[in-house]
């Protein structure tokens, strides 16, 4: 159950906007007291509103680790969202969380390797987890991350990736754009594909975001090379609109996103929604 907390808005601050790519900003937030306006696990998300414009779900892209804050990695993509994209810092917000089933870092990820496997803006759940996993670095084995997006503009914390995720003990980081753009001297392809020519052992906890096509095949592409479903999570955020199951439109067969989810482990998913 949630807490009635989760319920209640809050009202809090934009204090930094970010700009990772044409049509996604990183929006850091904090209450008006200044502190991080609730603590989170990785995977978790928060309802941000704009009073007289609506509200909306979205990831929480910062670590619980951080103690200052929460940042929201957001694309611009429809009412809400344009809304935010046009604010400036100091603008107030309201927020109210964190919802949903979180990533299970603290139990069996414990100790594993971990193959991380995003698309696009599907980074933006999974940078909680790795940064997670950063801070308490002890505790994880080796870390391989494979992120892809349709141009080299549109990789999401790439700051972050190449200065700060490159130079971390035992991670690999590979990157990969859909088509050849003059400048990218990387790997140009698509996702599933390089995540299969990588050819990470089959022994890594896979974890898994990005568009649905991409997940379709990204999943496919690990069955064939020996994953097993038990080993192979993915969060399917994009799908919840209230939070906390009273809406109805986030269910997957038998289950809410909200309530049972976002994260699931793919041995829970029997089939895939239509649009996965």
């Amino acid at each position: 159950m949630h807490n009635v907390e989760a319920l209640m808005p809050i009202i809090a601050v934009v204090t930094d906007i970010r700009r990772e790519t044409p049509d996604v900003k990183t929006f850091r937030v904090v209450g008006l007291d200044g502190k991080k306006p609730f603590e989170h696990m990785p995977g978790q998300c928060a309802m941000i509103s704009i009073p007289g414009v609506g509200e909306a779900l979205f990831s929480i892209t910062s670590s619980p680790t951080n103690k200052e804050f929460v940042e929201f990695s957001i694309k611009k993509c429809g009412c809400v969202t344009d809304v935010l994209h046009a604010i400036e810092p100091g603008q107030q917000i309201t927020v109210r969380g964190p919802y949903g089933r979180y990533f299970p870092v603290e139990t069996v990820f414990k100790g594993k390797d971990m193959l991380f496997i995003a698309g696009g803006i599907g980074l933006a759940p999974l940078r909680s987890v790795i940064n997670y996993i950063r801070d308490n670095r002890d505790n994880y084995g080796k870390v391989a991350i494979v992120y892809g997006a349709r141009s080299a503009d549109d990789l999401v914390q790439l700051k972050e990736i190449e200065e700060e995720w490159k130079n971390e003990k035992d991670f690999s980081v590979y990157l990969t754009i859909d088509r050849e753009q003059e400048g990218w001297e990387g790997h140009v392809g698509f996702v599933p594909n390089y995540a299969k020519e990588i050819g990470i052992p089959n022994s890594y906890t896979a974890v898994l975001c990005g568009p649905p096509i991409m997940i379709k095949f990204t999943l496919a592409g690990l069955l064939e090379q020996g994953f097993e479903k038990k080993n192979i999570y993915t969060t399917l955020e994009l799908r919840m609109k209230c939070g906390f199951g009273k809406c109805g439109r986030c269910n997957v067969g038998d289950k809410y996103v909200c309530k049972d989810g976002p994260v699931f482990c793919m041995t829970e998913l029997d089939e895939l929604p239509d649009e996965y």
